[in-house]
């Protein structure tokens, strides 16, 4: 993302591989639905600890509104994916 390798010099650097491991760390400690560290996020001593907000995501609302369109059509759901573009 920025060094050029030039022709005989190693790919990754000790910088880049103390980097990458830092946030195989992050990664690994993070809660896979919320982001949030899981060793805090986890922790009793953490319960009521966390404000939330309640955000609508409108390309997702529409893609579910297409989706239960389709099934409420007779449409089978399974393996079905869907494409959000924005018009314009």
């Amino acid at each position: 993302m920025g060094r050029v390798v030039e022709p005989g010099q190693p790919l990754w650097l000790d910088e880049d591989r103390a980097w990458a491991l830092a946030l195989a760390e992050v990664e690994r400690d993070s809660c896979p639905d919320c982001g949030q560290p899981w060793s805090e996020a986890s922790a009793p001593e953490s319960e009521f600890q966390y404000d939330v907000s309640l955000l609508r995501c409108h390309a997702c609302a529409a893609g579910a509104r297409k989706a239960h369109a389709h099934q409420e059509a007779g449409g089978d759901a399974k393996g079905l994916h869907i494409a959000i573009t924005r018009r314009g």
